[in-house]
């Protein structure tokens, strides 16, 4: 199977977190997302380096905003506005060369699980918000469908659909973990109640228990079934693993089937 539309993305904490990115049209990829986590995060140092690389290939490029430390749900005000300020700030420097974000949606702290109600309005909120701003910058944001962790939002399709219709933004879409999914049992289920809605992808393997991030053949997901259910997505694949090798092994395996 040739698939056209992939893109690469590091999970891993790296040292060097982008001179490996001219190497990914030589294994096959034409895009590549970039997580601001660590040394990955995009500043002013290492924008022009960014830059440089999209100038010089025809990779396109996704971001994934930052999720460590980060709860879209949180009750904490200050710890909320500076949670805020950093989506923004990513926002901001994705402007211009990214034209969609992957954003996680939440989830309950202690606090928040004793209210709620108050906890989903305010993820929703913030959804709201960063969409707005996002559409200034040319930029979709892509919610994504949670694993099998505790008191996190987006584990369910239906759950997925009804963050999508409460933000009500021209610029909103899902991102559909396949890996995610399959922790819960529903790749299927997802592909049949949201593929209208899912306008990027991030695929990786696992064996139904936790999230592990596996070369794509490695667990149990039926990845040529799964492929041939998305036969109408033009969204972009993004394979997220540890290192440029795991990235040639999905590409290999997707060839095979």
């Amino acid at each position: 199977m040739h698939v056209s539309n992939l893109s690469f993305s590091s999970r891993a904490a790296v040292e060097d977190p982008f001179n490996w990115a001219w190497d990914l049209e030589d294994i096959g990829y034409t895009g590549w997302e970039i997580v601001q986590e660590g040394s990955q995060c995009l500043n002013n140092e290492n924008l022009p380096q960014v830059r440089d690389i999209l100038e010089t290939t025809d990779l396109t490029l996704t971001i994934h905003l930052p999720f460590s430390d980060m709860n879209l749900a949180g009750l904490n005000p200050g710890i909320h506005d500076e949670v805020m300020r950093q989506m923004r700030y990513y926002l901001d420097m994705a402007s211009g060369i990214a034209e969609l974000a992957v954003l996680h949606p939440g989830y309950l702290s202690p606090y928040g699980n004793q209210v709620p109600d108050k906890a989903w309005k305010v993820s929703i909120e913030s959804i709201q918000q960063l969409c707005d701003f996002a559409e200034d910058r040319g930029i979709l944001i892509a919610v994504e469908n949670m694993p099998d962790f505790p008191k996190i939002y987006g584990k369910v399709p239906d759950e997925m659909l009804e963050i999508l219709e409460k933000v009500n933004r021209k610029n909103i879409g899902m991102t559909l973990d396949v890996g995610h999914a399959n922790t819960m049992g529903l790749v299927d289920d997802f592909v049949k109640k949201c593929l209208g809605r899912i306008k990027h992808m991030h695929i990786h393997d696992n064996h139904g228990a936790h999230d592990e991030h596996l070369p794509l053949g490695q667990g149990n997901i039926d990845w040529k079934k799964f492929m041939e259910s998305i036969s109408g997505y033009k969204g972009r694949l993004v394979t997220e693993m540890r290192c440029l090798d795991e990235g040639r092994q999905c590409i290999e395996y997707l060839k095979k089937l």
